[in-house]
């Protein structure tokens, strides 16, 4: 069970809901589902394959006290004042929710939403009492085999929920004992059965019936008794391999068309940025060049022209940053996290990790960033060595533990919060080992693997030498200042990529499904080209201001897209209505975690960007 509203699934048999006999049975679930907090129960509603039943009966539960004023209400009314959903599956197929409502016709409005599951009851907007849904249409669509007209396939799967209130004896007639050996044991007699509920009745629940006149609603308290309808429909026009289609879409309700706007979007962010470097960097670059190979043949001149903008930094532009190790290491667990992207997006392109497959993109993404970490360790190792460092074993240890121990301590936290709520989120010890093996049995031997090779390569080479005394620095006009760099240098690569950021939040906190990653793909690509392009515009400015203290900056002002994204979060959380502190803490912690890993992801990119445009442009001038 999920709500938008606590951010905390539940245990579908936390509430007092009708079990099997022999206790439920858990499916075999992988890492993925425990980390998404994903548990597959069986259920004792009986299918069987074109059989009809009507008002089969499934348990009486006591559902606890009824509500009072100044009196704590039970599990399954909070449960519903806080929008809780369950989410059924058959045959791997999740579970629509089919929604009747009145209208001015004569039938009443239908709405069917292929997400989120369906509600276990309402609030009514008459006395603000708390009403189950203890009454479920199932609805299943089915496909004949082409070759073998005795088998059938399902391919849809609908639920359509009712709250009706059956006044119910536990006394059984003895026609329902005759009813109940061809199908499920009727539990009781239902004293003011509705139509579909009638003896030996051959008509299915309807909106009409449960709301006709005299008909009451099943309140959230006291003995309740579940009932369910099974109704086949066959649909020779939707094959089996397609039955997924309806649900990734959503029935369209995200049409493309907004994809495609969001990929216009950008592209008109990286056509201006793309015009702004032509028209600055490359006019003023050509000139400054020209120039300043002018001035190095030209000795009559020398004396009448004074030096000035980024050639008078030449001797200090390669010289290593501040705490260079952190620098590396930052950069190498960068390049990790940017490959994994990269090849779990293109893997969904493909169709390896499609939402039927449960839990495999969370698997995926774990076991890439662990493979990765030989890129990680290779980039942290070649930096270092550029910067002249010499304690490689702690740089080393930096990109292997530093981030991933952030990650892994923030959701030891998240679980620890997970289970005081009795939330499904909690990842049991067996899955948090399997975790640690991850970590330190493959993705840090790996990460040192990676470093050996790095270590063993020639350090980068620069096209002009560094002095051994720095250069003094100039004072600094305020536009250029730190602040005003990471708001400018984050807000345009943040306005190529949070149309579609939208739609992957909602996939993650409101239970939609994502599986647009061909766009996801171009958005990717175009914020890199943005990140890139923004990080070497500022950089170009503050060497020409004569400031050579350009890589944190530089890793900083690409980085600054993951500050717009944790504000963008901020306003996003308003959507979801959730208010308790466990919340607020989930929400956030992950949100947080996020947001650091773009950072790093986009500064190393920024890093990159620099570095190459000034090996470039130094390299295209002649030094005395």
């Amino acid at each position: 069970m999920t709500s938008t509203k606590t951010l905390m699934p539940l245990d579908y048999y936390f509430l007092p809901f009708c079990a099997p006999d022999e206790g439920p049975s858990m499916d075999n679930e992988n890492l993925g589902e425990f980390l998404a907090g994903d548990r597959i129960e069986s259920s004792p509603y009986q299918l069987y394959m074109k059989k009809e039943m009507y008002c089969e009966q499934v348990c009486i539960n006591n559902l606890g006290r009824g509500e009072q004023k100044n009196v704590q209400p039970n599990r399954v009314i909070k449960a519903i004042r806080k929008q809780y959903h369950n989410n059924w599956i058959v045959d791997n197929l999740p579970s629509a929710h089919k929604v009747e409502a009145e209208s001015g016709g004569e039938t009443p409005d239908s709405d069917t939403r292929y997400w989120h599951g369906f509600p276990l009851g309402f609030v009514s907007d008459s006395d603000k009492k708390a009403y189950i849904h203890n009454h479920v249409n199932l609805e299943i669509m089915y496909h004949p085999v082409e070759h073998d007209t005795s088998t059938f396939r399902v391919v849809r799967f609908t639920v359509e929920p009712f709250s009706i209130m059956h006044d119910c004896d536990l006394s059984i007639s003895e026609a329902d004992k005759i009813k109940s050996e061809a199908m499920m044991p009727k539990l009781a007699t239902i004293k003011n059965p509705i139509a579909s509920c009638a003896l030996n009745s051959q008509e299915h629940t309807s909106f009409e019936m449960v709301t006709a006149p005299g008909r009451l609603l099943q309140p959230a308290s006291g003995k309740v008794l579940f009932t369910y309808d099974v109704k086949w429909i066959e649909n020779p026009d939707l094959p089996w391999a397609s039955r997924w289609d309806i649900y990734l879409s959503m029935d369209d309700a995200i049409p493309a068309k907004i994809h495609w706007m969001s990929i216009a979007n950008s592209l008109v962010i990286v056509l201006v940025l793309s015009a702004m470097i032509g028209a600055i960097l490359v006019r003023n670059l050509r000139r400054d060049i020209t120039r300043y190979n002018k001035l190095s043949t030209d000795e009559e001149k020398a004396e009448d022209l004074e030096e000035y903008g980024w050639k008078l930094v030449h001797a200090d532009v390669f010289r290593p940053p501040s705490n260079p190790l952190w620098l590396s290491a930052a950069c190498g667990t960068g390049a990790q996290i940017l490959c994994m992207s990269f090849l779990t997006i293109i893997f969904s392109a493909m169709g390896f990790m499609s939402p039927a497959r449960r839990g495999h993109l969370l698997v995926a993404e774990l076991v890439f960033f662990a493979m990765m970490g030989t890129v990680g360790g290779y980039v942290t190792a070649r930096m270092y060595k550029t910067f002249k460092g010499k304690s490689w074993q702690q740089a080393t240890l930096a990109t292997a533990v530093a981030f991933p121990g952030l990650v892994f301590g923030v959701f030891l936290i998240m679980n620890i919060v997970a289970l005081s709520q009795k939330s499904s989120d909690a990842v049991p010890p067996l899955m948090i080992i399997v975790l640690l093996v991850l970590w330190f049995g493959l993705s840090t031997p790996l990460v040192f693997l990676g470093a050996y090779f790095g270590y063993r390569q020639e350090v980068l080479d620069f096209p002009v030498n560094t002095s051994s005394i720095p250069r003094q620095i100039p004072d600094q006009p305020w536009f250029m200042g730190i602040p005003f760099t990471l708001a400018i240098g984050g807000i345009l690569p943040f306005g190529s990529c949070f149309v579609e950021l939208y739609y992957m939040m909602s996939s993650v906190w409101m239970d939609y499904y994502y599986y647009v990653f061909g766009f996801l793909l171009m958005v990717f690509l175009i914020l890199l080209v943005t990140c890139a392009e923004i990080t070497i515009l500022f950089t170009y400015f503050q060497l020409c201001s004569e400031d050579y203290h350009w890589w944190w900056r530089s890793f900083m002002n690409a980085g600054s897209t993951a500050i717009y994204v944790f504000l963008y979060s901020v306003v996003y959380f308003k959507q979801l209505e959730a208010s308790s502190l466990a919340s607020y803490v989930l929400y956030f912690g992950y949100m947080g975690l996020a947001s650091l890993a773009l950072f790093v992801t986009m500064g190393f990119v920024g890093t990159v960007s620099s570095l190459y445009f000034n090996k470039i442009i130094f390299g295209s001038i002649k030094i005395d």
